[in-house]
């Protein structure tokens, strides 16, 4: 069984895809850590985030455990790493690796932006997660708030609105809702009842398949 889930920054889709992957005793791959880890590797090396053949070699020899996690959550990563997801020849460096861990033999639970449209559309359920983009900010902000960010929420919300126009603006496999994903919008619920929406809309999906 192959789980996609999808959806905007701070939306919740982590937290979600977390809970899912220890309810159904799936492995799960953060796909955005992939990618921050690439723009991170790139900030400490002095790579530009527009020179594509380094920042590809970067993704072809990347390991995660070079990273230490809070560099990883910060905003600084999170804006190089929307940077460096728009460039094809590092989207092709990590497809293989995402891939092969999508397709691992008792399935998988992926989360990131473009599982269901172009890493896994063969998966047997997508969710989209979202919620306002204001709502997102404040999560997020809190968020780097408690970790020692003095990041205002005003910046926070501006860099979101530029990270999603850019997320789903992109040439190459831009971030998009499937067509046959769920949403799960989480605007006005607590992570529980996130949670919750998510794992009930997981079921129903795999018992339509069960009975199609």
């Amino acid at each position: 069984m192959i789980i996609a889930i999808d959806g905007t920054t701070a939306s919740g889709k982590g937290t979600i895809a977390r809970r899912l992957s220890g309810y159904f005793g799936l492995p799960h791959m953060d796909t955005g850590r992939l990618y921050r880890a690439v723009g991170v590797a790139a900030l400490k090396q002095g790579v530009p985030l527009d020179a594509a053949g380094p920042l590809a070699d970067i993704a072809r020899t990347l390991d995660l455990n070079d990273f230490i996690e809070h560099e990883l959550r910060s905003a600084e990563a999170g804006k190089a790493a929307s940077v460096v997801a728009a460039i094809p020849s590092v989207r092709q460096a990590l497809f293989e690796l995402q891939r092969a861990f999508a397709t691992r033999a008792g399935g998988a639970l992926l989360d990131g932006r473009d599982i269901g449209t172009v890493i896994a559309p063969d998966a047997d359920v997508k969710l989209w997660v979202d919620a306002d983009v204001n709502q997102r900010a404040t999560r997020r902000w809190k968020e780097l708030s408690q970790g020692g960010d003095p990041i205002t929420l005003e910046t926070v919300t501006q860099q979101l609105k530029i990270r999603d126009a850019r997320d789903q603006g992109r040439a190459d496999a831009p971030a998009a809702m499937a067509a046959d994903a769920i949403l799960i919008d989480t605007t006005d619920l607590t992570i529980d009842a996130a949670v919750e929406k998510a794992l009930a809309a997981v079921e129903a999906a795999l018992a339509r398949g069960k009975t199609a």
